[in-house]
């Protein structure tokens, strides 16, 4: 009878402990911190820029070597971008703004530099290794203020706003495969040469027949864009556009391309060098004859105030792994 009361005893004990630890378990499980899964949404815009002026003067006063008694020039830059992300989609966006002023006692007043431009670009990522996009791009070009060919007697208009205007509607691929290089082609691509100005339009200037205002191309196109760092306060920013017209001449090359150097000196103040490159087969300004199209080049050097717009701006992020929730 004792060994029985023993056993049941022991039995019982063991049921006690055996219900304390599930019940343990259970309280540990349903109290413990909770990890939240990483939310894989994303939705950021990102913008940023530079702002660039830059001034010099000179005169001179009974002067032996000779030169203008007064000479003047002034040149501003504006560029300007935003991105967007989210997931599988890319929207970039970018404005340059160019624009430049010079005087000299010989020559009067002139502009030296004019180029607005606003490039769209959206992309669709194709592969998980987020290289390849299928996108769809936006382009116009142009420029402030009337521009004259001063090679000519009297010097005559050869540009204004809108005239030319250059558009373009592009759909292809785009490789990206850093942050600092893209590659972006389109066998479809539709150009709009624009002439808003009578006085141009009539005289058949960049390709438009005489009298109309606007001219239509289909062809196709590529577009480079790279950016990188050449030394700790050297940075290099560069763009090429290659246009072909599939109907007329479709060898002849469109090409346009700009390139700057920046050397940044401190916080304030910075030189720079660009260099502009176009050849666009439709502008026949150059030469007696005004028959042959002619590589057009640009190069300014300047040194003077450099303004950053580096500005980042998250409207939400993915929610933190390691953040803990009870």
């Amino acid at each position: 009878m004792k060994k029985l009361v023993l056993v049941l005893g022991i039995l019982i004990s063991l049921e006690a402990v055996s219900q304390d630890v599930v019940v343990n378990k259970l309280r540990s499980e349903t109290s413990r911190q909770v990890k939240k899964d990483a939310d894989t949404t994303a939705w950021i815009w990102k913008r940023g820029g530079l702002f660039l002026f830059s001034l010099s003067q000179g005169s001179l006063s009974n002067w032996a070597a000779g030169g203008d008694n007064f000479s003047l020039a002034a040149n501003t830059s504006l560029n300007y971008f935003f991105l967007y992300r989210n997931n599988r989609h890319v929207w970039d966006n970018s404005v340059d703004l160019n624009l430049g002023y010079v005087n000299t006692t010989s020559s009067g007043g002139r502009k030296n530099d004019d180029r607005m431009d606003f490039l769209s670009k959206y992309g669709y990522k194709m592969d998980n290794g987020g290289k390849w996009y299928l996108s769809a791009l936006f382009n116009f070009r142009s420029q402030f203020f009337d521009g004259y060919n001063y090679g000519a007697t009297p010097p005559e208009l050869s540009s204004s706003f809108l005239s030319p205007g250059y558009f373009i509607l592009s759909t292809g691929f785009d490789y990206k495969p850093t942050d600092k290089f893209s590659f972006f082609i389109s066998p479809l691509t539709s150009r709009w040469t624009v002439l808003t100005n009578h006085t141009l339009s009539d005289k058949g200037l960049y390709g438009v027949p005489p009298g109309a205002h606007s001219l239509n191309e289909i062809g196709a196109f590529a577009t480079v864009n790279y950016t990188t760092t050449l030394a700790k306060n050297i940075v290099y920013k560069g763009r090429l556009d290659l246009f072909s017209n599939y109907i007329s001449d479709p060898q002849n090359v469109d090409l346009f391309m700009t390139n700057v150097v920046a050397f940044k000196i401190n916080k304030y103040f910075s030189a720079t060098y660009s260099l502009d490159l176009i050849y666009d087969d439709n502008v026949r300004l150059f030469g007696p004859s005004h028959t042959s199209p002619a590589l057009q080049t640009k190069s300014l050097i300047g040194i003077g105030f450099l303004r950053p717009l580096n500005v980042k701006r998250k409207l939400s992020t993915p929610t933190d792994p390691d953040k803990k929730a009870s």
